[in-house]
């Protein structure tokens, strides 16, 4: 879900994350935004959102789809996750990304907008990150960075950490071979035409080829694609989605814009049940 346009009122995106867990969704997920890049728009701040949405439901996983944690100072940031966490009973994960687009989210602020620098500083983060939540003393001096002597209590629940999922636009290799580091890849596969999601069994084969050449470990790894199905063809949306998971898929994120009507497309999808 966008935190974007009609989905800004927290108390109507809790009412979402509701209706998804009572119809047998496995997650709610929603973008990470505070200023849009294609101009002006309503705009909510993504941890009341998933404040809501965690006190809203016992069951479903839940975070946010993904952060650009350059933009954010670590202990802060492990601080609200790890209440998020604590909170939800250990049902947190924590997408992570460079951000969309840098120019908004960085440029804005007068900010380096240069990728390398944005990546090194999201690298830096998710160390810092990850220390401060395993409950140990940490001591980080990089190059953007820094956290003296410092250990962060309580720990969340889940163990060692709250799953990271990276995001990265396929088939772009550097953020996938960040990802395989962490616990899944969410990859952006996009037409070029119309900038519609638009992910193919084949790409997704192709991806998870790319993962399985550059991970050396067999623990679980997460391949988390975004599309769109039709609430109204469940036999339609069944096919699409089981030919994405024959290919190596472990989620099917099901995708919604900030337009005009996408909450109303967003409750009757919800309402119709996942595909499968």
């Amino acid at each position: 879900m966008p935190n974007l346009g009609e989905f800004t009122d927290p108390r109507r995106v809790a009412d979402l994350a509701r209706r998804a867990e009572d119809t047998g969704w496995d997650g709610f997920f929603v973008w990470d935004h505070v200023v849009f890049a294609y101009g002006p728009i309503e705009t909510a701040d993504p941890w009341v959102l998933l404040t809501l949405v965690a006190a809203s439901t016992t069951r479903i996983r839940f975070g946010p789809m993904v952060t650009p944690v350059a933009r954010y100072r670590p202990g802060p940031l492990a601080r609200s996750t790890t209440t998020l966490d604590r909170m939800s009973e250990g049902r947190l994960v924590f997408g992570a990304g460079l951000g969309f687009t840098l120019p908004a989210e960085f440029g804005t602020w007068g900010e380096s907008t240069r990728p390398r620098e944005v990546a090194d500083r999201l690298d830096e983060g998710l160390a810092v990150l990850t220390g401060l939540w395993s409950g140990e003393r940490v001591d980080f001096h990089g190059e953007h960075l820094t956290a003296t002597d410092v250990a962060f209590r309580p720990t969340p629940v889940q163990h060692p950490r709250p799953p990271i999922w990276i995001g990265c636009d396929w088939p772009n290799r550097r953020p996938l071979r960040r990802a395989i580091r962490w616990d899944g890849v969410a990859p952006t596969m996009v037409d070029p035409a119309d900038g519609s999601w638009r992910p193919t069994p084949a790409a997704v084969t192709d991806l998870v080829a790319a993962v399985g050449e550059l991970r050396d470990s067999d623990a679980p790894f997460d391949v988390v694609i975004t599309g769109r199905t039709p609430d109204a063809e469940p036999d339609a949306a069944r096919d699409t989605v089981g030919a994405i998971a024959a290919a190596g898929a472990t989620w099917w994120i099901e995708g919604f814009r900030p337009g005009p009507g996408e909450y109303d497309t967003a409750v009757r999808r919800i309402e119709a049940g996942p595909p499968r």
